[in-house]
């Protein structure tokens, strides 16, 4: 299993805090937008790929969901952080996309800025990627590098108006934004853990090169894991003692229980981390006995034949006066004598159980 990160872009030194610079790698050709514009009785689902159109749709007296695919194009971002009276550092933030999972709170915006990493699995890749929330009053703004992501639930759950998503304000919109985000960290789990399962069977019954590359690609999809998992705990702590006013006290609650998810979540990934690097162990242990018994066989092969090496050499040797080379039955009885002594050999190794 490959793991693919964001990789750092370049920023020039000597710019001013709040320069609108991407420093990501592009990963999507044109900027998406889709938006959500929901009550308790009704939602509106709409997909643009202009931004004028886009905040041209948006209904202040209604809570908002605008999430956006593509962060390469600096103005866009510029456009939307002036329409939503962003703070430029949160906007420069944005499209940093190697931050570190934090949470920050710009009181003069009156909004709440949040940096996350999103982990999914991608075929056989491993992808992670920077999630960006900016969650005010009435609105709730999703930043992502590319199209495709963890939340269709999410959107499921706003569609079909079930449970509380509707009728709670767009603080609990982001904390079930953030729960499905670390909930997939659960399934990516899983499936390391029948990946273990397989690998350990696979090294009891015969160890291959393969179940090594197995377990380093394992290692680096939970480094990854944990990279993503390991800071949010922070942050969700952050907001659960109530340090951001737009999070209401009831959905505190909530925050609260995903803490619980986080910890755990951060458990099994050290304990996966732990029973790999078991499994390694197991696996160097596996070849080294392998290749002792190898070792074993061919020193015995040896042993066998450095008697009858030395009766050979005696009797390659071209005397005159060796009084065997003459017998009429030599050569039978120095065959004899060998085959004698490779048995006596045999059964002494088995006596010993070398053998």
């Amino acid at each position: 299993m490959k793991v693919s990160e964001t990789s750092a872009g370049k920023k020039k030194p000597g710019l001013p805090p709040g320069s609108l610079i991407f420093t990501g790698e592009k990963k999507a050709e044109h900027v998406l937008f889709e938006l959500f514009t929901y009550d308790e009785s009704e939602v509106t689902e709409q997909k643009f790929d202009r931004i004028e159109d886009c905040l041209a749709a948006i209904q202040p007296s209604k809570r908002t969901w605008l999430n956006i695919d593509g962060l390469h194009d600096e103005k866009i971002v510029e456009q939307i952080g002036a329409h939503f009276s962003l703070h430029s550092l949160m906007m420069e933030d944005i499209l940093h996309t190697d931050q570190r999972p934090r949470v920050e709170e710009f009181e003069d915006a009156g909004s709440v800025f949040i940096v996350s990493r999103m982990v999914y699995a991608s075929g056989d890749d491993i992808r992670s990627e920077q999630l960006s929330f900016v969650l005010g009053k009435n609105f709730v703004l999703t930043f992502q590098e590319q199209p495709g992501d963890v939340l269709n639930p999410v959107r499921e759950r706003l569609r079909a108006g079930k449970g509380r998503l509707r009728s709670r304000g767009c603080d609990y919109l982001t904390y079930a934004l953030l729960d499905m985000i670390v909930d997939h960290h659960f399934l990516l789990l899983e499936s390391y853990g029948n990946t273990i399962e397989t690998i350990e069977e696979s090294i009891v019954e015969s160890p291959k090169e393969v179940d090594r590359h197995s377990i380093h690609s394992l290692k680096q999809g939970l480094l990854v894991l944990r990279r993503s998992i390991w800071p949010m705990r922070e942050v969700v702590a952050q907001i659960e003692r109530g340090d951001f006013k737009l999070f209401q006290k009831s959905t505190r609650v909530y925050i609260r229980d995903l803490y619980g998810h986080i910890v755990q979540a951060m458990d099994s990934i050290e304990s996966y981390r732990d029973a790999l690097g078991s499994l390694h162990d197991m696996y160097m242990t596996f070849v080294s006995n392998k290749m002792n018994e190898i070792m074993k066989v061919l020193t015995v092969i040896a042993t066998i034949f450095i008697p009858l090496t030395f009766l050979a050499g005696i009797y390659g040797m071209n005397f005159n006066n060796m009084p065997e080379l003459h017998w009429k039955y030599g050569y039978f009885i120095v065959l004899g004598l060998m085959v004698a002594v490779a048995v006596l050999m045999l059964v002494f190794f088995r006596r010993r159980r070398w053998l």
